[in-house]
């Protein structure tokens, strides 16, 4: 253990004296995750020459320390405009935005910031002890047990819907409905595309989600003068010393961050899975185990830190399989691979017999890149927080056109910017009926996978609907799952009963004598 410990300090020491490449991918990987469509894989691939040109550890270094920096950006949007800057900040609009509109825009930023560099410190540094153990997770987790856990993230609707049941339903129906678009995956025969081939992939994710959280939201700020009401508008921006206290404040919430960063790592280990499944899950988790779960969705700290711990514990984890299998976790583990490859880099066992301190180095700088965002948080609670003061008549037009061409970036086609306007028009109609558009969004994100692993099941089990309750690991997700759905209506009902039997027995002892 002391030559792990003296191992591991060396390793973190010399990730420090690359600094001088990790601040500024840190800095272009905060803008690229507050933009919608500007992810961190889009922007590896726009810098792929520059990456190419390097060493490759010094290319890695850059590519992890953005990817990490993307992760932490993506819930500045999601808390004080409602857009997500990438698929795992979806869930973080869910009580992030509440808390901005209620005027505690200052707070939600420092939860989302310790709760995002926390959680990716925590999970890279159980990466750097368990990475042999994280690595064989993926030859135990099949198709069956991705179904499984896919459900847990859709089993979000049914707490969505929890004050309006029916339309809740009928939001993440309608979300499933329009994630089967698209070419089937055993035929390929095209399913509701309208003739246009760029839906033959299905619905684009990035214009969808623009669409249905920034376009609506641009339309529904333009019936109001700012995001937050006169009442609640802060009349000057926070002091340092209430920034920092905010910020320390969060530290609080320690082990909420450490068990769904842990949770985040698991499911990023998953190839196939993400940050959006990873942050879906840990809110719906975070909500399971809360002791106040009526107070998710109306602006409550515990749903802005589970998704943003997760979704940065996600980030070692797509790197688990491409190191030691080969196997990219993810789109930006895809790119990064490519580097590799270009400088000749071997993967799996010969990886870590060749080169393991390459293999360690980089998990070891994605630590070392979160402790050096901690610097950038202190301004960042005290400058961002204003944008909720600008008028929405600048605001409004700003983030439309902004995010247009966040919905083009990613495939290039002209085409997707009609679907994200599309999408804002459902979502704005959505909101003023009131139908939950992450409900819609789930649907979308999760539906083609569910189906994607479901029907890989039912080839190699010979269509066996059987095979769901095969695996060990799947009976005991499928356990928990039904734990999940069935104990909050339960606990809700034992503790009404509760009440009435409180009020029925202080009605009896007020009677005279």
């Amino acid at each position: 253990m002391l030559y792990e410990l003296d191992t591991l300090a060396a390793l973190i020491g010399h990730a420090f004296s690359l600094w001088w490449i990790m601040i500024p991918a840190i800095a272009v990987g905060l803008v690229a995750g507050a933009v919608p469509g500007f992810a961190a894989h889009n922007t590896i691939i726009i810098l792929l020459p520059l990456t190419l040109a390097l060493d490759v550890e010094v290319a890695l270094v850059f590519m992890v320390a953005l990817y990490c920096a993307s992760h932490l950006g993506g819930g500045v949007p999601a808390i004080l405009v409602n857009i997500p800057g990438t698929g795992g900040a979806a869930a973080t609009t869910l009580d992030g935005y509440p808390m901005t509109k209620k005027g505690q825009a200052v707070r939600a930023l420092a939860l989302c910031f310790v709760a995002s560099v926390l959680g990716g410190l925590i999970s890279a540094i159980v990466t750097l002890f368990a990475l042999p153990v994280l690595s064989q997770v993926g030859y135990y987790i099949h198709s069956v047990e991705l179904v499984v856990v896919m459900l847990f993230g859709l089993a979000l609707i049914a707490s969505i819907a929890a004050k309006d049941m029916l339309k809740g339903l009928i939001a993440g129906a309608f979300g499933l409905m329009l994630g089967a678009m698209g070419a089937d995956h055993i035929y390929a025969t095209p399913r509701g595309t309208f003739g246009f081939l760029e839906l033959f992939d299905g619905v684009p994710l990035v214009p969808a989600l623009i669409g249905l959280f920034a376009i609506s939201e641009a339309f529904v700020m333009l019936e109001q003068k700012t995001v937050v009401s006169d009442s609640d508008r802060p009349t000057a921006p926070p002091s340092w010393g209430e920034s920092s206290r905010e910020i320390f404040n969060a530290f609080r919430h320690w082990w909420q961050i450490t068990w769904t960063a842990i949770l985040g790592l698991v499911i990023g280990v998953l190839p196939g899975a993400g940050a959006s499944i990873a942050s879906f899950v840990a809110y719906q988790q975070s909500q399971f185990f809360s002791k106040t779960p009526e107070l998710f969705g109306t602006g409550h700290p515990q749903g802005v830190i589970a998704p943003e711990s997760a979704n940065n514990g996600v980030t070692t984890g797509t790197l688990v399989p491409l190191l030691a299998i080969g196997v990219p976790g993810g789109s930006t583990a895809a790119v990064m691979m490519i580097v590799l490859q270009f400088h000749g880099v071997p993967f799996g066992p010969r990886l870590f017999v060749e080169q393991p301190e390459l293999a360690y180095g980089v998990i070891a700088a994605m630590a070392v890149s979160y402790i050096l965002m901690i610097p950038f948080m202190f301004p960042m609670v005290r400058y961002m927080s204003r944008v909720t003061v600008i008028s929405t008549v600048y605001l409004a037009p700003f983030i439309v056109a902004f995010t247009l061409v966040g919905a083009f970036v990613p495939r290039g086609f002209l085409f997707d910017m009609s679907v994200a306007v599309a999408f804002g028009i459902i979502g704005y109609v959505a909101r003023k009926t009131g139908y939950h558009v992450a409900a819609i969004l789930i649907g979308v994100i999760l539906g083609p996978l569910i189906e994607r692993s479901f029907l890989l099941a039912m080839r190699i089990s010979n269509n066996d609907p059987m095979v769901l309750f095969s695996s060990n690991i799947g009976n005991l997700l499928w356990l928990l799952l039904v734990l999940s759905l069935a104990l909050p209506p339960a606990t809700s009902w034992w503790r009404r009963r509760g009440e009435r039997t409180n009020e029925v027995q202080k009605g009896f002892g007020d009677e005279p004598r």
